[in-house]
This record gives structure tokens, C-alpha cells and sequence, in this order.
């Protein structure tokens, strides 16, 4: 923290009370210490699965040439996304878990900041277009490969992660500008924009509703369009399908996509709908958990017993290496 500064306008010397914060400190998920060595054990393990899962999905979609599908090409963005969601804020948590300090540096702070609004609008985009895909393969079935073409694929993959990044940096950039003073507290376990806003001082109207205006939008928005895709494929496999096992595999495929939807989607409508308040930091810090340690480990445990295709790559795989 710098020392007050002093400001001269026309003669007159002007004493500015506040510091300039070049350090925050992350308070961390509870202020009960005693739970910290439960919570270090715990949050360690769901990120251990959560890179070994996730890594075995994306060794098996990239190596596998039966896997060398549209479909699978989107579950393996997922999975790379999955382990670097969690790396943006796990390693820190844990760290913080046992640090006396428990700081993080203004730059160090945006960028994460910035890179975790960025993989997570990138997650929910590619949750879109996976639901879309799904829509596409089973009530378009005779033009999906002309609609979903590995040209496309590359093209949709490079928009899903180019767009969010966009995003994030006028989240970043606006949060660096503002002025911070008094405590550099951070009522959170990781840096984000609600808590950064608890500390700032002048106006923050254009960072809150570009928060809860437009971040909110576009969360609900990708959510509706990934809802209508699902419900068309249930709508149309009940109409129009009149083989039982050939609706029984599609339901299940589409199962699993949507409560991997469902997981992702509740804890976070739930933070970046709700009215800014103090009040809610509490619970934001819990919440934050599910989707940021719990959702990312659940994801390739979800996708491997439900899905005989990766099931079976894994199987063989495992074979290999035996």
C-alpha cells in the first residue's frame, strides 16, 4: 500500500485520505479456521479427480479415431476447459488454506479475475452449441454431417473461446480502472468482480450493470437457447421416433448433456442474478464452490458412465496400457 498523496490545485495543497491498494488479500471460503484442514482434503481431492477425469476424456476423444466426432470434439473442449476453470482459482484456495498472508497481487488479482470470467462464458457458450449439435445429429439427422462438417467444428471452436475472451476484457480492463481504497479485503477465496466492487470507491454503475445487465443476458440467454434445444429433441423424439431402444439411447445421451447444463447453470443464475448486497458475499462464497470445484469434477464422471462410447474407448484404452 502506498502512502497518502498529496495533490496540489491552484496553490492550494489537497490531502487525499486513501491509500492506492497494490495488494489485495483473500479472506478464503470460511473465517472458521478449524474447517480449513477439512476443506484443504476435500477441495485437493474434487481437483485431482477433476484433471484426472477430465485429462483421461480429452487423452481418449483425441486419440481414439471412433471418437473423432463433432460430438466428442465439443466434449473434449469441454474437458480442457473444465481443468483450466478450476486452475484459475483452486491452486490459489488451496494455497490460502494454510498461508498466514493470504495476498494477491493487483495484476495478479485481474488476471484472474479476467481469466475466470473468460473460461466460464466460454463454457457456457460451448454448452450451447453442444445442446445445438445434439439438436442438429437427431432431428436433422440427414443434413448433420453437411451442417456439422469438421470445417465448421474448427470454425465454432475458435468463435466459443475468441468471443468469451472479448467478454472478460471489458470486465478486466473497466474493474482495473477503478479506484480502490480503505481495506483491500476480499470477502471471497478467488478475485471477481462482485467482492472487487464491495471495495471500490466513486461510481461503479457502468461494472454493476454490465454485471447483472448484460453478463446476466447472456447467461440467461445461452441458457434459454440450450433449454429449446433440448426440449425440440424430446418434443420431436416422442412425435416422431417409434423405436424404444433408438429413444431410450437418445434420451440418455441428451440426459447427461442437460444435467451437466443443470449443474453448471443454477449455482451461477443464482450469484449474477441476485441484487448486489453485502449480505450476499456470504453465500456467494459457497456457491462459487459448486461451480468452480464441485461442477468441473462431476462433469467427466457424468459423461463417462453415461456415454457406452466413451465408456468403451476408456475400457480400451485402460486395455492398452495393461
Amino acid at each position: 500500500m502506498s502512502a497518502p498523496t498529496s495533490v496540489s490545485q491552484e496553490g492550494n495543497s489537497v490531502l487525499l485520505n486513501h491509500t492506492l491498494v497494490t495488494e489485495f488479500l483473500l479472506l478464503g471460503v470460511t473465517d472458521i479456521q478449524e474447517l480449513n484442514p477439512i476443506l484443504f482434503v476435500t477441495v485437493l481431492a474434487m481437483y485431482f479427480v477433476n484433471v484426472a477425469g477430465n485429462g483421461a476424456i480429452l487423452m481418449i476423444v483425441i486419440s481414439d479415431p471412433r471418437l473423432h466426432l463433432p460430438m466428442y470434439f465439443f466434449l473434449g473442449n469441454l474437458a480442457c476447459l473444465d481443468i483450466c476453470f478450476s486452475t484459475v482459482t483452486v491452486p490459489k484456495m488451496l494455497e490460502n488454506f494454510f498461508s498466514t498472508s493470504k495476498a494477491i497481487s493487483f495484476l495478479g488479482c485481474i488476471t484472474q479475475l479476467h481469466f475466470f470470467h473468460f473460461l466460464g462464458s466460454t463454457e457456457a457458450l460451448l454448452l450451447t452449441v453442444m445442446a445445438f449439435d445434439r439438436f442438429v445429429a437427431i432431428c436433422r439427422p440427414l443434413h448433420y454431417p453437411a451442417i456439422m462438417n469438421s470445417q465448421v467444428c474448427i470454425q465454432v471452436a475458435i468463435s466459443i473461446w475468441a468471443i468469451p475472451f472479448l467478454h472478460a476484457l471489458v470486465h478486466s480492463i473497466l474493474t482495473s480502472q477503478l479506484n480502490f481504497c480503505g481495506s483491500n479485503h476480499i470477502h471471497h477465496f478467488f478475485c471477481d468482480v462482485k467482492p472487487l466492487l464491495e471495495l471500490a470507491c466513486g461510481n461503479t454503475e457502468l461494472n454493476r450493470w454490465l454485471l447483472n445487465t448484460l453478463t446476466g443476458t447472456v447467461a440467461i440467454g445461452l441458457f434459454f437457447l440450450t433449454f429449446l434445444s433440448y426440449f425440440y429433441i424430446v418434443t420431436y423424439l416422442f412425435l416422431k421416433t417409434r423405436s424404444c431402444s433408438m429413444l431410450h439411447k437418445a434420451l440418455s445421451t441428451c440426459a447427461s448433456h442437460f444435467m451437466v447444463v443443470m449443474i453448471f447453470y443454477a449455482p451461477v443464475l443464482f450469484i449474477y442474478i441476485n441484487p448486489d448486497s453485502g449480505s450476499s458475499l456470504e453465500k456467494d462464497r459457497i456457491i462459487a464452490v459448486m461451480y468452480t470445484v464441485v461442477t468441473p469434477a462431476l462433469n467427466p464422471l457424468i459423461y463417462t458412465l453415461r456415454n457406452k462410447e466413451v465408456r468403451g474407448a476408456l475400457n480400451r484404452k485402460i486395455r492398452i496400457l495393461l
